[in-house]
């Protein structure tokens, strides 16, 4: 996310030039995120010679446009390149290849107007040509009350599947899949697909326990070991054993250029009582929560903050991400507690008995932020902050106002008077649910709180008397720690637990399926979920209530199609009455590994609630990690449940569309967006449509329906500045359809932005001033 922060009239602040290669086009997509069907396409892929071989793709109906996607050729990194039409099959041909060389490829294939991308095949020149696709289920393996329909599918056209369900290993001759088939009593389907002239697929499993009792989760221990990174103090200890333990914690993680993506992780956690002389200065991946079960039980009458720590932050702090605090009552010892953050920084049922200063000391760059659910006696104030969203919470007053400063349910707030302050006012917020969080009861023992859901929601939950909601012993929780598997966390979800995870690296090389109602999955100090060998991280059914807070998604080194998926694919079950909610999820591609992911979030349920994410493509990090070729990333986020809404959407340098919402009646409260930097050059990089560059927000076609207030999008085209978008949002020209207080920049004028939304909008002008639009249409 933003490095590169500049307010009106100064600026600087990007650490380093990005070291990219640019010998791949990144040419046409359109609508990515959407998962082809076998039955749309043909493919192949057969040695010409030596040295070459040609991949061929026939679509069923005519496309406008097919690209081909490979990574393997020895030297160079992946590419993406328009194929040759020749009478309706495309072909391209892959040279400097010797015996052995083994490409990994996928298409991109436009189809009436929508764009669609395949599966991943291989191809090993010299060797027997592709490998067919793995049979998938639908649904996915998990616990189910009652008998499901389970359906396979291979993402080769023309293969056929065998399967068996006694848990052997299936074979050419096992049975031949020729429909659905019906478990109605605990069993593992596993599965291979065959085609001539192909490799058979590796085998798949899936494991369905039918007639369990969900919710029965093994009795889990009510007071559990959290692990050694969750610091867990009590107001009985020594203020001084206290604070020589933040700060042994906070040295560790305070630097930019070291901590930031290091694998260290820590919580602090405060029982219940009054802490006095306490400072927390709070660095990366660290959270900070009080375990009462109200903000006023846990009192620091001291400071927890954030600030520009560092000499190489040079006094701005754009770079202060992944860090949080929560769920406690601060006295500050000058009178205002400092949270100057900028993405991934959630500030959470604080209650502030003071002032709030959301900037540096130094007044310099912020590029935050959000705030929820939090009571501030005294002034908040914004001041070098480029944008921030607050929600459902309450000021003494406000001051400050760059860019786009949202506020939803929130008394204090300014009035509406964007662009001239660019403050932009919502008396209440639709739909919220304050997130699930740890607290201790009167017994001693851990439970998780499960606030009640809130419609036209205006201040703090808690405010009248405490948070209204029910509870979850940790007795229903599996605890989530070093050692732990993809398997055994999916054990523990099919035997009805939720899950809490601790703060730490977990590397999953299967997907975690959580298919109950009314799961919870929350973790404490950022703990980081990686795919390994392309597996999507994790997926929720379309079931009601199931509740996500707390987790980093860090794509692997090889290509996810998703890191998080809610819904199947056409999910059409009602949800408003308890809706899936994703509270404090974060995704990051490149930065700390060169990761790869189509896309980092794709909501398919309906009512969903997403409240506060960061979708972050890297721009900087770790050599070798970050690069147009590199961290490759489409989309960040794809909609297409009806009646979603987004409050506190931060999105940022994907390849191609940021936002795709196809979904109706969807509504979005504060948009943060970078365009990416490292476009190579124009050609390579224009949307189906013929138009320079892809939209940061773009409202599918065929919707009606659509509104959204306060939204941001910045261009900083570092490494071309002669490139250009056209439009920064894209959406179909319907009454229906309605956006509020739009803004494009771009930052210290790298590149431009023609309009603000379809053909309406100004040019970004010269010195990082802005481009307003207060409606449309």
């Amino acid at each position: 996310m933003n490095r590169i922060f500049v307010q009106p009239k100064r600026r600087k602040g990007v650490r380093g030039a990005l070291a990219l290669g640019l010998s791949a086009l990144l040419i046409a997509a359109g609508l990515g995120g959407a998962t082809a069907a076998a039955a749309d396409y043909s493919q192949n892929a057969a040695s010409l010679n030596a040295t070459q071989a040609q991949f061929s793709f026939t679509p069923a109906t005519p496309a406008r446009y097919v690209d081909i996607h490979y990574t393997g050729v020895p030297g160079v990194g992946q590419q993406n390149v328009r194929m040759t039409d020749n009478g309706g099959t495309w072909r391209h041909t892959v040279g400097s290849l010797s015996a052995g060389t083994v490409l990994d490829y996928w298409f991109t294939y436009e189809k009436n107007g929508p764009q669609y991308d395949t599966p991943h095949f291989t191809y090993t020149h010299g060797g027997s040509g592709t490998t067919v696709a793995s049979p998938t289920f639908d649904p996915p393996g998990g616990s189910y009350p009652s008998a499901r329909s389970v359906t396979l599918t291979s993402a080769t056209a023309g293969a056929t599947i065998r399967y068996t369900v006694d848990g052997s290993t299936p074979t050419a001759s096992s049975t031949v899949y020729t429909g659905p088939i019906t478990v109605s009593a605990s069993s593992t389907i596993s599965a291979i697909a065959l085609k001539a002239g192909s490799a058979n697929s590796p085998v798949s499993s899936a494991t369905y326990t039918i007639g369990s009792t969900q919710g029965t989760c093994p009795a889990q221990a009510e007071v559990p070991d959290f692990g050694p990174n969750v610091r867990i103090f009590d107001p009985g200890m020594s203020a001084a054993s206290i604070q020589s333990r933040l700060d042994a914690d906070f040295n560790a993680q305070k630097d930019t250029l070291t901590a930031q993506f290091t694998e260290r992780r820590y919580a602090h956690l405060f029982k219940p009582g009054v802490y006095n002389g306490i400072h927390d200065n709070v660095g990366y991946y660290t959270s900070v929560a009080g375990l009462g079960q109200n903000p006023g039980d846990v009192v620091i009458n001291g400071d927890v903050t954030v600030d520009a720590f560092n000499e190489s932050d040079k006094g701005v702090a754009l770079q202060n991400f992944w860090r949080s605090a929560e769920n406690l009552a601060v006295v500050p010892s000058s009178g205002s507690t400092r949270w100057a953050v900028a993405q991934a920084a959630p500030f959470r049922r604080m209650d502030i008995r003071g002032g709030l200063q959301l900037y540096p000391a130094s007044y310099g760059f912020a590029s935050g932020g959000y705030t929820a659910d939090t009571k501030v006696s005294g002034q908040a104030a914004s001041i070098s902050q480029q944008q921030w969203y607050t929600r459902d919470s309450s000021y003494g007053s406000w001051d400050g106002g760059v860019w786009n400063m949202v506020f939803s349910g929130t008394s204090g707030a300014p009035a509406n008077t964007f662009p001239n302050p660019p403050e932009t006012t919502l008396g209440t917020t639709p739909v919220s649910r304050d997130v699930p969080y740890l607290y201790l009861d009167g017994s001693g023992k851990y439970r998780v709180f499960l606030p009640s859901l809130r419609t036209n929601a205006s201040g703090p939950s808690w405010a009248n008397g405490g948070t209204q909601g029910s509870s979850l012993p940790m007795s229903q929780f599996y605890v989530v720690k070093a050692g732990d598997t993809a398997s055994s966390i999916n054990n523990a979800l099919s035997q009805g637990c939720n899950l809490f995870f601790t703060p730490g690296v977990y590397h999953l090389n299967q997907t975690l399926n959580v298919t109950r109602a009314n799961t919870v999955v929350l973790g404490v100090g950022y703990p980081t979920l990686v795919p390994d060998n392309g597996v999507d991280a994790m997926k929720v059914a379309d079931v009601d209530g199931v509740r996500l807070k707390g987790l980093l998604f860090d794509a692997g080194t090889t290509n996810s199609q998703s890191l998080l998926t809610v819904g199947q694919a056409g999910s059409t079950a009602n949800h408003a009455a308890n809706p899936t909610t994703l509270q404090d999820v974060f995704f990051r591609i490149g930065g700390q590994i060169a990761g790869k992911a189509t896309n980092s979030l794709i909501v398919n349920s309906r009512d969903t609630i997403i409240d506060h994410i960061w979708a972050w493509r890297a721009d900087h990090g770790n050599a070798g990690t970050y690069g147009w070729t590199i961290n490759t990333g489409d989309t960040g986020v794809v909609v297409n449940g009806d009646n979603v809404l987004a409050t506190g959407l931060f999105v940022e340098h994907y390849q191609k569309y940021q936002v795709i919402w196809n979904g109706q009646n969807g509504r979005t409260i504060f948009f943060q967006n970078e365009i990416p930097y490292d476009v190579p050059d124009q050609a390579g990089w224009r949307s189906p449509n013929g138009l320079n560059g892809y939209a940061a927000y773009k409202v599918g076609d065929n919707v009606t329906t659509h509104e959204a207030w306060g939204l941001g999008s910045y261009c900083f085209f570092n490494d071309n500045p002669s490139v250009n978008l056209y439009h920064a949002f894209e959406v179909p020209n319907r009454s229906g359809v309605r956006f509020h207080n739009l803004v494009t920049v771009s930052l210290n004028y790298k590149g431009t932005i023609t309009h603000v939304i379809n053909d309406a909008g100004a040019v970004t002008p010269p010195d990082t001033r802005p481009s307003n639009l207060v409606s449309y249409p």
